[in-house]
């Protein structure tokens, strides 16, 4: 893969990173097989912010459980790429998982959210929203402008401040714990990944201008 078509993530230089990758390496880990775990991750993160609504009483732990999922997806998502590096491998459909598994996890967590706010409507706005951010990248990328990763809200943007969410939820009783802060995170993630789509398509012509 391209070094200019990897996220660029600071944690991939991390010592503990990097023994972990090595230790996947070592064992044979499939590359592809860490993008659909890290899948499974979003969809149970998702589910698990839907049920804070259906299941009031364990609202704080299911929380707490979500923010775990959401992180641990997002390590699948820095593994599965350090390991394909690691084993020299290049699969034929490693572009579908790593694009296809993300789309599906940013979508499961963020509709659980519209759920969990009461408001399935922002849910799926945020949704759509943060899926043209990475339909423009990989549109204007096909069209020879360079990957385009940057925020305001790109998916490591998201996931941070989804996480923050479901933690505040977990310790701050009452409505700012629950649909308020739901509700206006949801909004805040889908004017931040509009305008994160606006500034990418931007970027992406005048770098393909630039070239013509």
């Amino acid at each position: 893969m391209d070094e200019s078509d990897r996220r660029p993530i600071a944690a991939r230089n991390l010592g503990v990173t990097q023994r972990m990758a090595a230790a996947l390496v070592a064992r044979g880990a499939s590359p592809n097989g860490i993008s659909v775990a890290g899948m499974m991750a979003g969809l149970a993160a998702g589910l698990a912010f839907a049920a804070t609504g259906w299941l009031p009483g364990l609202a704080w732990l299911l929380w707490l459980l979500g923010a775990l999922l959401v992180q641990a997806r997002l390590m699948a998502n820095l593994l599965d790429g350090m390991v394909a590096i690691g084993r020299g491998v290049a699969s034929p459909v490693g572009e579908l998982f790593n694009e296809v598994p993300d789309r599906v996890s940013d979508t499961a967590v963020l509709v659980g959210l519209g759920v969990a706010a009461g408001c399935l409507s922002l849910g799926v706005g945020a949704a759509l929203a943060a899926m043209l951010t990475a339909y423009i990248r990989t549109t204007a990328r096909a069209a020879g402008a360079p990957s385009d990763f940057g925020g305001p809200m790109a998916k490591q943007h998201r996931m941070a401040l989804v996480t923050a969410l479901a933690i505040w939820c977990a310790v701050v009783p009452g409505a700012w714990g629950g649909p308020v802060a739901v509700q206006a995170t949801l909004a805040v993630i889908t004017l931040g990944s509009l305008l994160t789509a606006w500034l990418r398509l931007s970027r992406a012509a005048v770098a393909l201008r630039g070239r013509a």
